[in-house]
């Protein structure tokens, strides 16, 4: 099977996706601080939209494997993994709501699928924020476009966080970019020219 698990020297558990033509996407985590680069994990708070530290606490967390998980649609090619956050004592203190986040992890040849899930495990109804924070590797940022999120609402943190509707059919960028979309209602693509 194309996940491997394997132990660094200070205990900790580092899981190795591969797909078969032998991409691989690989994690290491070292305790408080949140993994860096990827794609962090921002639950149950976006940014500093709360009381909370900055984008949650799920990033900074130790996330369980689920060794049965529900089962994926036959598909060829494909490795996934399920990683599952609940509460516990420390949440709680800082955030009183009992969950269950689970993440499934799929790679497959020129894809990763990342699908999130969050259940209420409180007897009370609770609101939260989520977001996956994804960093793009880009040899020229003005070469790269963003199709997809016209009509989109979005707070623009560098003009003091306020609300805007894009109107663009594509966002481009000249330099550093602080939109943060609501909601959107779609799937937005990357495209990015490699000269």
């Amino acid at each position: 099977m194309p996940l491997n698990i394997v132990h660094d020297n200070d205990g900790l558990p580092r899981i190795i996706l591969t797909e078969p033509t032998g991409s691989s996407a690989e994690s290491n985590w070292k305790p408080p601080k949140a993994i860096r680069g990827g794609i962090p994990v921002c639950f149950p708070q976006f940014g500093n939209l709360g009381s909370l530290e900055q984008h949650g606490f799920a990033k900074n967390r130790m996330w369980s494997l689920d060794n049965d998980p529900s089962p994926l649609p036959p598909a060829n090619n494909q490795s996934s993994v399920d990683l599952v956050l609940k509460s516990t004592e420390d949440d709680l203190k800082v955030w009183p709501r009992s969950f269950e986040l689970r993440l499934r992890v799929t790679l497959s040849p020129g894809k990763l699928t990342l699908i999130p899930r969050v259940r209420n495990t409180d007897n009370k109804s609770f609101s939260f924020m989520f977001a996956l924070c994804n960093y793009l590797s880009v040899s020229d940022i003005s070469e790269v476009r963003v199709e997809g999120l016209e009509t989109l609402d979005y707070f623009d943190n560098m003009i003091n966080r306020e609300r805007f509707t894009e109107q663009a059919d594509a966002i481009t960028f000249d330099g550093e970019n602080g939109k943060a979309g609501k909601r959107s209602p779609q799937c937005p693509r990357v495209i990015a020219v490699d000269s």
